[in-house]
């Protein structure tokens, strides 16, 4: 049986690893859907997307965006501390990540 700290790391490779082959498979996904739309003359409008200013989403509002809580000292990254961390953050005391206001 695999200790709490192996399964911690091998649920990060795992996590890492998904997310590498979300952004090798993304452009493909999108071309794909580019390429159907054109075959089937499919607009925004038929998907419920108006374009303009105040664009809507179908049904969906558009959210304000979150201030970030933390800084990447090397890259200058933030992140809101909301949704999955990212890899400069991951695993490491938060605490010296936070932006001083």
């Amino acid at each position: 049986m695999s200790s709490y700290k192996e399964l911690l790391a091998q649920r990060e490779k795992l996590e890492k690893q998904i997310e590498e082959a979300k952004e090798r498979e993304f452009t493909a996904v999108v071309e794909d859907i580019k390429q159907k739309m054109a075959d089937y003359g499919v607009t925004l409008a038929d998907l419920g997307i108006t374009a303009g200013r105040g664009a809507k989403l179908g049904k969906v509002r558009a959210r304000a965006g979150v201030a970030p809580k933390y800084r990447d000292p090397n890259s200058g990254s933030t992140w809101s501390g909301r949704g999955k961390p990212p890899k400069w953050i991951a695993g490491q005391n938060r605490d010296q990540f936070l932006i001083q206001k």
